[in-house]
């Protein structure tokens, strides 16, 4: 540590535990030294050290479990919004291997609220989807999403399970997506979410609603909820 140096010291320390974690000193998950041990290792205060870690969990390098310690954090997923994208797709050009678990499939009335979103009339039916969408096997995403029966009268389970949803969408039913629309909200992690997300009740995480669309009608509505420890979306304004 240079204490010459005009640059803080809790931003020195900062960068030294980045290069560790980036190079792979510090692996994902691996608890890292205490407070009082990174004081010894670099002869600094305790209060320089704390506002470094703080720092760190802020950006999301690090997390703390209570009565525990302090741990390196997974890489997050970074999301360009700028562009139409799949699930599936990114996590493969991610060299992530992506894996979608079916939780529930119904055929179900919708009732007004749900009718309005979507364009259709109360008690038109549509599909119920529920999904857990993971990488590496990692779960990220909880989703529920609801389809229009009229467009794709003849859907079941076990498609969905074969094939990803817009895949399935273009070669069983020569309908694509041609433009979404997605709506982010900040949320926190429900019971039944966190169980399925490996997740503490009330974790932050963002609630994501998207309309998909061909042309003019639409074809999917989706909420999803996205663990916010694992997911950066990026915006490009120009």
């Amino acid at each position: 540590m240079d204490k010459n140096s005009k640059v803080p010291l809790y931003l020195q320390l900062m960068e030294k535990i980045i290069q560790k974690i980036e190079n792979k000193t510090y692996e994902e998950h691996d608890k890292l030294p205490s407070e009082r041990e990174f004081c010894d290792m670099y002869k600094l205060s305790r209060i320089t050290v704390r506002q470094a870690l703080q720092e760190l969990e802020r950006e999301g390098y690090i997390y703390k479990l209570h009565g525990k310690g302090t741990f390196v954090a997974a890489a997050s997923i970074e999301q360009n919004l700028v562009k139409l994208y799949s699930f599936t797709e990114e996590m493969k050009k991610m060299g992530k291997t992506p894996m979608t678990k079916v939780l529930s499939f119904k055929e179900i009335a919708i009732e007004a609220r749900l009718a309005n979103k979507m364009d259709l009339e109360p008690l038109d039916e549509v599909y119920e989807v529920v999904r857990l969408r993971l990488a590496d096997d990692q779960p990220l995403m909880y989703e529920t999403s609801y389809l229009p029966k009229k467009l794709f009268p003849h859907l079941t389970k076990e498609q969905l399970i074969e094939k990803p949803m817009y895949d399935l969408f273009l070669q069983d039913y020569q309908v694509h997506v041609t433009k979404a629309v997605e709506r982010f909200s900040a949320t926190q992690l429900r019971e039944a979410e966190a169980g399925y997300l490996n997740a503490l009740i009330q974790q932050p995480a963002m609630l994501i609603k998207r309309f998909a669309y061909h042309h003019d009608q639409l074809i999917e509505y989706t909420v999803s909820i996205a663990r916010g420890d694992k997911f950066d979306y990026t915006v490009e304004l120009t």
